[in-house]
C-alpha cells in the first residue's frame, strides 16, 4: 500500500511527502497561495507522464534501442465548471534516434498503455486518452 502525507505549511502551501520525497504543492496567488509549488492537478499529468515514460525507456532498452532523445509532453484540457477536472488528456512521445524503428516505437507505446501503466490504466476508466507518437520529428 503506498501512503502519502500532505501537511499544510500556513495560506495554501503544504508538504506532500512521497517515499521520503518532498513536494510543495500552492496555489496561485489569485487563490490565496504564494506559487511555491504547483497546483495538484498537475500532479496527475506528472504521474500519467512519469509512469509511462518509465514503461517505455524500460521497453526500448529491452529491445536494444535506446533512444538519443526521449520526452513525454502531457496535456489536460479542463471542464470550465466547478469540480474543475480533466475530460481528455493527449500524451505525445517524442523519441529520437536512428536505431528506433516506428514498430518499435509504437509497440512500447503501446504496451506501456495497455498492460504495465498503473496510472494510464486508472485515468483510462475516467476519461479519455489520446496518444500522439513523434519519432525522429515526424509524427507515426
Amino acid at each position: 500500500m503506498d501512503t502519502v502525507n500532505v501537511k499544510w505549511n500556513e495560506k495554501m502551501s503544504f508538504n506532500s511527502e512521497i517515499d521520503g520525497h518532498l513536494i510543495t504543492i500552492d496555489a496561485k496567488p489569485e487563490s490565496g497561495g504564494e506559487d511555491l509549488g504547483p497546483r495538484p492537478k498537475p500532479l496527475i499529468l506528472s504521474a500519467l507522464g512519469g509512469c509511462t515514460a518509465m514503461d517505455v525507456i524500460s521497453i526500448l532498452k529491452k529491445m536494444r534501442t535506446e533512444p538519443d532523445y526521449f520526452n513525454v509532453k502531457v496535456e489536460g484540457e479542463l471542464t470550465e465548471e466547478h469540480p474543475k477536472q480533466y475530460i481528455e488528456i493527449t500524451v505525445t512521445y517524442e523519441i529520437n534516434g536512428n536505431n528506433i524503428s516506428a514498430e518499435n516505437a509504437k509497440k512500447a507505446v503501446s504496451l506501456s498503455e495497455e498492460r504495465y501503466c498503473g496510472v494510464s490504466a486508472m485515468l483510462k476508466k475516467a476519461l479519455k486518452i489520446n496518444t500522439v507518437i513523434v519519432l525522429n520529428g515526424e509524427i507515426i
